[in-house]
């Protein structure tokens, strides 16, 4: 298989940059066709640092969030760090919130194409992790946060006493995880309790660029009407299947990553810096009570975002130092 000198200098930086791995640790990558090329880049990059590293590959799952084979879930639990390049996400399972409890480093790659990897790869990782966590510290001491945005966002989403989590691309603890190519901080709302309107203008997971934006109504923690145009019913196709907490307001998150550009990747689009995102089904992961094998962010462009009477960002610029 050909990699490009590009792929193969961005795999090097997160296997020993982003990831911190030590040639002694043993490395797990686990891809499918789609992202075949990504996983044989990274595999090639480990063996070539001096890891031990197995590469094994699973058929696509359905959806974000869809485990993946139980024998693949136990193999994760054996290695130090696990690079997960698939076409759907594996982040929101409980296979890899089981093998990062017992303190396995995972970096997950859902539909990352080899100009994401090249591209946000080469970001500043030290100033996103700053800025990140400088705005995750903001987060914690926050009861409500609000959104409104000129596409017609406008949702209040109470997170008092929710724990704020930084995907700033350095994972070097045990059990640390995230996504890489990355850049944003989130946190799961309170359940129930986010009210208001959601206009997804940017791009939708699983949809991609939206042309004609996704109107979300949001009352009691749920979407509870969604319009648009074609996007909307892709957006209710997906839905649908998983039952009422694949609606629920799953979480929020700001995108901090400067190098990131909006491509209808949401691996990338949601680490944007000027947007936020917002998204529905599974909130697990970042501390939430729902569990469901769906999770998918709409992104939101120009907002302005308050925590509590404090503005943070005004039309998609930050107004605070980070």
């Amino acid at each position: 298989m050909n990699i490009s000198g590009e792929l193969y200098s961005a795999s090097q930086i997160a296997i020993r940059d982003c990831m911190g791995t030590k040639v002694n640790e043993k490395i797990l990558i686990i891809t499918d066709e789609p992202l075949r090329t990504l996983g044989y880049a990274l595999w090639k990059a480990a063996k070539e640092l001096g890891n031990e590293v197995i590469l094994t590959e699973i058929l696509p799952r359905t959806s974000n969030g869809e485990e993946p084979p139980a024998e693949i879930a136990e193999l994760m639990k054996k290695f130090d760090v696990v690079f997960c390049p698939t076409s759907k996400s594996l982040t929101h399972t409980d296979a890899r919130r089981a093998a990062s409890a017992l303190g396995v480093r995972i970096a997950t790659l859902p539909g990352v194409t080899e100009e994401i990897m090249v591209r946000c790869m080469n970001a500043d990782y030290i100033a996103i992790a700053r800025r990140t966590h400088a705005l995750c510290a903001l987060m914690e001491k926050t009861g409500v946060i609000r959104v409104t945005a000129p596409a017609g966002t406008d949702i209040s989403m109470p997170i008092k006493g929710r724990t704020a989590h930084a995907s700033s691309g350095l994972f070097l603890e045990k059990g640390q995880s995230g996504n890489l190519p990355t850049g944003e901080a989130y946190l799961a709302p309170l359940e129930h309790q986010s009210n208001g309107v959601v206009v997804v203008d940017g791009s939708m997971a699983s949809v991609g660029i939206v042309k004609t934006p996704i109107r979300i109504v949001v009352k009691d923690g749920y979407a509870a009407g969604i319009s648009g145009g074609t996007e909307a019913d892709q957006l209710k196709k997906l839905l649908e299947p998983h039952g009422k907490d694949a609606y629920n307001v799953a979480e929020f998150g700001i995108g901090t990553n400067d190098k990131a550009i909006i491509t209808g990747k949401i691996i990338e689009d949601e680490k944007v810096m000027g947007t936020i995102h917002i998204a529905f089904g599974d909130n697990k992961s970042m501390g939430g009570s729902v569990r469901v094998a769906s999770h998918l962010d709409g992104l939101v462009t120009s907002p302005t975002v308050w925590f509590d009477d404090q503005v943070i960002m005004r039309d998609g610029k930050f107004v605070i130092e980070i």
